[in-house]
Formats: C-alpha cells, sequence, structure tokens
C-alpha cells in the first residue's frame, strides 16, 4: 500500500514538474553536443532550481529526541481548590452562590434543611442530663461505699459510668460545635453550608428542593460545589519505562489541547511517581501549568512534550527523506558543471527514525557540511 501510494505522489509531482519546467523554455533546447547528467544525477540552472522551489540545507549536528512526547489530562491543582460535601442529610432549601462568582472563605454556599441539625442539639441536651445523672449516682456510690452500707463493686461501676457519660458529653458538644461554625438553627434545623476557602465557585452539582446525603453518614455522598482557582492546573502524564531516567524534576513541558491548537502552554515537572502501572509499564507524571487566561479546563485531554538532555548528533530534516521501494535516498548538491549549472546526485542512506520528530539522526550516507535538499525533493526524482 505505501509503495502504491509513493507512486502516486511521483506521478503527481513528475505532472507538476513539467508544468514548472514549461516556463523553463525560454532557454535554449540542449544541442546534441551539451553534456548529459549520469543516470543518479540531476543537473539544473540556478532559474530551474528557483522555479521548481528547491531548498537546501547543510548537514547539521543538532540535539535529536531532546523531548519525549506524550498524552496527558488537565486536573485541578489540588492545592487550590475545594470539594464541598454536605456533612448533614438533609434537603437544599435555598441557593446562596452560582457557578462563576467569587467567594470569601466561609461565605454561605447553600442552606440544607436536615433533621440532622435537631438530632445533634437534642443529643447535646441528653448528654448533659446524663452526665449530672452519672455524677451524682457516682457520687452517692461512693458515700455508701465509705459507710459501708454498699459494695466497692457498685461505686467502681458508677464511677466508670460517670466517665463514659463525660466522653459522651465532650463528643456531642464537638459534633454540636461544628453546626453552631455553620449558623446552624435549632430550631428551624437549618444548616449552613460555607465555603472552606476563598476562590471562585467553579462548579455546582445542586439545585433547590435536591435531597442530599451527609458525609459521615455512611453512604455516598455527592460533591455540592467545586470552589478554588484555575489560574494554575496539574497536566498529568505517563511516561514509559524506557524514557523515565531521561525525565527530571523541574524540566520544561509544553503542552497543546484540541481546543487551542495553536497555543502552546509551558510549565514544569514538579513530580514523578515512584511506582510504574503493571498493565501499561508508564510511570505517571505531574506537571504544574500556569493558566492565567483559565483556557485549560480540568478533564481536557492534552499532548505534552517534556525537555530531557541529549547529545547532538547529524540530523536531517525529515521532509528531505524519500522512499523509494524500501529505500530511504535523499538529493545532496554536489558542485556545479562547467557551464555553470547545480549538480544534484542521489544517494541512499540510513536513518534511525526511532528518535527524533522533525529532525532525523543519520546513520550513515551523508556526512555535517554537506548540501542537501529539504524541500522538493520529490520533482527531482521524477526528472531521472
Amino acid at each position: 500500500m505505501k509503495v502504491v501510494f509513493e507512486r502516486v505522489v511521483l506521478a503527481a509531482a513528475l505532472l507538476g514538474a513539467a508544468v514548472a519546467f514549461a516556463g523553463c523554455q525560454s532557454a535554449p533546447a540542449a544541442t546534441k553536443h551539451e553534456a548529459q547528467p549520469p543516470q543518479d544525477e540531476v543537473w539544473l540552472t540556478e532559474q530551474q532550481v528557483r522555479d521548481a522551489k528547491v531548498q537546501i540545507q547543510p548537514v547539521s549536528k543538532r540535539p535529536v529526541g531532546n523531548e519525549i512526547v506524550t498524552s496527558g489530562k488537565v486536573a485541578f491543582d489540588d492545592l487550590r481548590v475545594s470539594h464541598v460535601f454536605s456533612p448533614v442529610t438533609g434537603r437544599i432549601k435555598r441557593i446562596l452562590a452560582d457557578p462563576g462568582q467569587r467567594v470569601k472563605k466561609g461565605a454561605p454556599l447553600a442552606t440544607i434543611e436536615s433533621p440532622d441539625v435537631g438530632n445533634t442539639f437534642a443529643d447535646l441536651d441528653k448528654a448533659q442530663a446524663d452526665l449530672i445523672a452519672s455524677e451524682h449516682e457516682a457520687r452517692r456510690q461512693q458515700e455508701l461505699y465509705q459507710a459501708h452500707a454498699g459494695s466497692q463493686r457498685d461505686s467502681e461501676a458508677a464511677e466508670d459510668n460517670f466517665r463514659k457519660a463525660k466522653a459522651e458529653l465532650e463528643r456531642a458538644r464537638q459534633k454540636a460545635r461544628l453546626f453552631r461554625a455553620s449558623a446552624a438553627d435549632k430550631i428551624s434545623q437549618e444548616f449552613t453550608l460555607r465555603a472552606p476557602i476563598e476562590g471562585e465557585v467553579i462548579a455546582r452539582n445542586v439545585n433547590p428542593g435536591a435531597e442530599v446525603l451527609g458525609q459521615y453518614s455512611g453512604g455516598t455522598a455527592v460533591e455540592l460545589f467545586t470552589v478554588g482557582e484555575l489560574d494554575s492546573v496539574w497536566v498529568f502524564a505517563d511516561v514509559f519505562e524506557m524514557d523515565l531516567a531521561r525525565v527530571k524534576r523541574g524540566a520544561p513541558v509544553s503542552v497543546k489541547v484540541v481546543a487551542y491548537p495553536d497555543k502552546v502552554f509551558a510549565g514544569q515537572v514538579d513530580w514523578i511517581s515512584d511506582a510504574l502501572d503493571p498493565t501499561a509499564r508508564t510511570a505517571r507524571v505531574r506537571c504544574s501549568i500556569p493558566n492565567p487566561g483559565r483556557e485549560l479546563k480540568p478533564e481536557m485531554y492534552a499532548t505534552v512534550s517534556i525537555a530531557v538532555d541529549a547529545p547532538a548528533v547529524a540530523a536531517l530534516p525529515r521532509t528531505a527523506l524519500l522512499r523509494i521501494g524500501d529505500q530511504t535516498v535523499v538529493f545532496v548538491q554536489n558542485g556545479t558543471t562547467p557551464d555553470g549549472r547545480l549538480k544534484f546526485a542521489r544517494r541512499i542512506i540510513a536513518v534511525n527514525e526511532d528518535e527524533g520528530s522533525d529532525y532525523i539522526p543519520i546513520v550513515r550516507g551523508v556526512n555535517p557540511g554537506e548540501e542537501v535538499v529539504t524541500s522538493g525533493g520529490i520533482l527531482l526524482s521524477g526528472m531521472l
């Protein structure tokens, strides 16, 4: 299939070359005494080179394979975002904050009618009453024991019950303190859900009248609000085991997403996982990306390029390579003819296509400093 495609491309190139050279016929036709190029060479005048838009570039050494390109996904920076759940089970009565609204720490987000509020304050009152009763009983049993009218066992049991009542009262107080901090009303049984941090309401997942499950009720609670900042996000990428040793913390990173194909977001690696995924054989890498324009949204898929150290080697632009059958060839500019025409020789080379992206390392065939055709080589191939 590849060979068929190359033949189609070659035929199109030959047609283009014929059209291009039709405008060059003002030059005198070659006479039978004019020198002809060898089988694997093409000779062109400078005007013909310009008309055919042939571009030439010297082979040079450059870092190749100096970045690792992988896939990734945008996520919240967990240090700058808070996921808000309801600590009580109940029904949403009012929504007090909308998506996009900026809120201060402690600002009300919603009010919830919950029987948990009444139960909590009732538990507190009961715990206080139980403590008083157990204290009286412990004192009475202690007096009876000292008067030899009661057993030591009863006195110790009453003392134990007193200590349990104190612990239960402290537990009830701690739970009631949570509700008081949220301005809970034990008469109306309303609980006010408040923002734990300052930031923007990024998402709201609940509406008035909805039933919500308490975070500590033992079920699966639903996130009601997301509050935080998107001016900095994380991008998680997967790096294969063979590339892991080249990735360093602090390495520059560039990120591209489908939504903004012409924009590159810069950042750096700030964490590398210590464990590999046992199935994919990849390690998780976290990149911190400034996002002042808030274009990057959590859950976006991204293409991540991580800069790594790489040695400088002789390399060719990928556009210089031509495929002819199972061979890789390039055209090398190797001097001029006596009448001033430029010589272009076709040469078989070997490259390492496992490395590099725009530039491919050369294994053999051309040397640094030689002039290689980087654009228009397919036209020259059609003239042979």
